[in-house]
């Protein structure tokens, strides 16, 4: 008898535990099981927000893509995306449709393009911090700079 009570008494810490999380990190933590949709951010205001809600708008088109996430630093644009299951055989392709697509419509932007996970986890981190305001412009732009030598170690 005293070991169901000292196992509920358990699950209950665990529960009120788990609940206490604030959504955003839950969100952050499920954006790899689940479409996320964050809003596209710029790391500095002023920085061109309608330009990247543009950039979002036309990869999220792409029938293949079922979840995007733009952020726009300083110099560069980070675009990062999840493909439908049935599409991962295509991802080169993909990835090279995208990349000139953008090229073209946006000839004075410089953008790296990426379909790994753990890139997409760490830009929707990025975003959720920024737009609650845990991160200043200056620690987003470093934030980004370090997901974008992320992405140019994998390749």
């Amino acid at each position: 008898m005293v070991y169901i009570i000292r196992l509920m008494i358990i699950a209950c810490i665990f529960l009120m535990g788990s609940c206490s999380q604030e959504q955003n990190e839950r969100d952050s933590q499920l954006a790899l099981m689940k479409t996320t949709n964050p809003n596209p951010t710029v790391t500095k205001k002023n920085n061109g927000q309608d330009k990247v809600e543009k950039i979002e708008e036309e990869v999220s088109s792409i029938d293949e893509i079922y979840d995007v996430a733009v952020v726009k630093g300083k110099e560069e644009t980070l675009v990062v995306y999840k493909v439908k299951h049935m599409q991962r055989f295509k991802m080169k392709n993909i990835e090279k449709d995208l990349n000139k697509t953008l090229e073209e419509k946006y000839p004075k932007e410089t953008f790296t393009v990426s379909s790994d996970y753990k890139i997409f986890l760490e830009a929707v981190r990025l975003i959720e911090r920024k737009n609650n305001g845990k991160l200043s412009d200056k620690q987003a732009e470093k934030r980004l700079n370090e997901i974008l030598k992320m992405t140019s170690d994998m390749k």
